[in-house]
């Protein structure tokens, strides 16, 4: 709002410029976004108590966990407005980018806020169905990647590395013509680029191929958005470990968006070029001030829970963010931590149903899944599970610092990949 206002003045107002400047707007909203998520914050927990929405706890032998009972839930909406008002006064209503990521939090947001509805409603842990959820994730995936497909003001410029003859020096350049092709940033590959259209030129018609190949594209997109936004979703268990890690994960992204905006810096690094996707650094900057903001209040010990309403959201947000500006097959390392709990319940659940089968008592291979509760559980014989260490449990809080440093190291490593080649 703000951005167009100035923008579409004809009268010159002082400071007016700044606003032109993707850093000043970065830091603005991120500021902006912190103070709604502190002040909004602790009126909507004083709501929520009078509400009376509390958390429903299931005694599973977990140190400290009844306590929690009662702990105010929905606070996701204390992010999601945090993200909306610095984005709809400061961001590009224009920018396709923007317009995206706003939809993906709205979309995102109203399908945790019935699932968190349903559970408080009917008092379990259900919420809403599965199918439903899943339906909802891949509608997000959908709008994303047809409009990724179809709209004219997304396209990018691959760079090239040009060595020139008779001396050591490699130059980097990007292609003259903006070009509307489903690519991508893989790790360990010269200049970084992989052609979806690749996996379908066995094709013989051209045009079919194209097609194909954006068909192939619209299919990871949708496979992205719900691995990550389900991963999310069980990685929210212990006080602050999620909105912590997905901050993390967030300012690499953000790092990501500004670079590879900036067709100087994209020559100078080597990765592909795409215009107008720099305006999501200003998402970026609103959506950590809101997650640093509802930390203040779900740190250890947590006075709000994001509930389903934040979870499903920040996974949404991640997800989409990392498709548009073409980073959806480093997610594997970078969001490692939501995989890895995605994978432990999986395995788990196999696991424990094949041994049924087999042996008429289930095992685990886990003390307790998702995985953050393998650690926060004591060792016990009588569970019969392959990995029961360690023996003692580990406190709720070192359990979420070790999680934001394996987060910051999972970081590094996506950074180093795309220089290893």
């Amino acid at each position: 709002m703000f951005y167009q206002l100035f923008r579409n003045l004809s009268v010159d107002v002082p400071g007016s410029g700044l606003m032109y400047y993707i850093t000043f707007r970065t830091g603005i909203a991120f500021a902006l976004a912190l103070i709604i998520a502190l002040v909004a914050g602790r009126k909507i927990i004083d709501r929520l108590q009078l509400l009376q929405v509390g958390e429903i706890v299931r005694d599973l032998g977990l140190e400290g966990q009844m306590s929690k009972k009662g702990t105010p839930t929905m606070g996701g909406i204390i992010i999601i407005i945090s993200i909306l008002v610095p984005c709809l006064l400061l961001g590009n209503l224009d920018n396709v980018y923007m317009i995206l990521m706003l939809i993906a939090t709205v979309w995102m947001g109203a399908i945790g806020f019935l699932d968190d509805y349903r559970k408080l409603k009917y008092h379990n842990k259900e919420g809403l169905k599965g199918k439903y959820k899943i339906t909802g994730q891949v509608g997000l995936g959908l709008i994303v990647g047809i409009t990724m497909w179809l709209s004219p003001a997304i396209v990018m410029q691959e760079n090239h590395e040009v060595i020139r003859e008779g001396a050591h020096e490699v130059e980097i350049i990007h292609e003259g013509t903006l070009q509307k092709t489903p690519q991508t940033t893989i790790p360990f590959v010269k200049n970084n680029n992989f052609n979806y259209e690749k996996l379908t030129s066995w094709i013989s018609d051209k045009e079919a191929a194209k097609t194909a190949g954006w068909l192939v594209f619209v299919f990871v997109v949708i496979l992205v958005v719900t691995a990550v936004s389900n991963g999310a979703n069980l990685t929210d268990g212990l006080d602050g470990l999620a909105a912590g890690t997905s901050a993390i994960i967030g300012l690499a992204l953000a790092i990501m968006a500004y670079l590879g905006g900036n067709v100087i810096y994209s020559s100078y690094l080597n990765i592909m070029y795409i215009p107008g996707s720099s305006e999501l650094v200003v998402y970026a900057g609103a959506f950590m001030g809101a997650l640093v903001g509802f930390l203040w209040y779900n740190a250890y010990p947590a006075q709000v829970f994001m509930g389903d309403t934040g979870s499903l959201t920040l996974g949404g947000i991640l997800a989409v963010f990392a498709i548009l500006i073409r980073k959806e097959l480093l997610i594997p390392v970078l969001c490692l931590t939501f995989f890895l709990e995605d994978l432990s319940v999986l395995l788990q659940v196999s696991y424990f149903k094949l041994t049924k089968r087999k042996y008429g008592q289930g095992r685990r291979i886990f003390k307790m899944t998702p995985l953050h509760h393998h650690f926060q559980k004591a060792g016990d014989p009588s569970i019969q599970a392959l990995l029961n260490f360690p023996k003692r449990p580990i406190p709720e809080p070192k359990i979420v610092t070790r999680f934001w440093i394996v987060a910051l190291l999972l970081a590094a490593i996506t950074f180093i990949t795309l220089k290893v080649r």
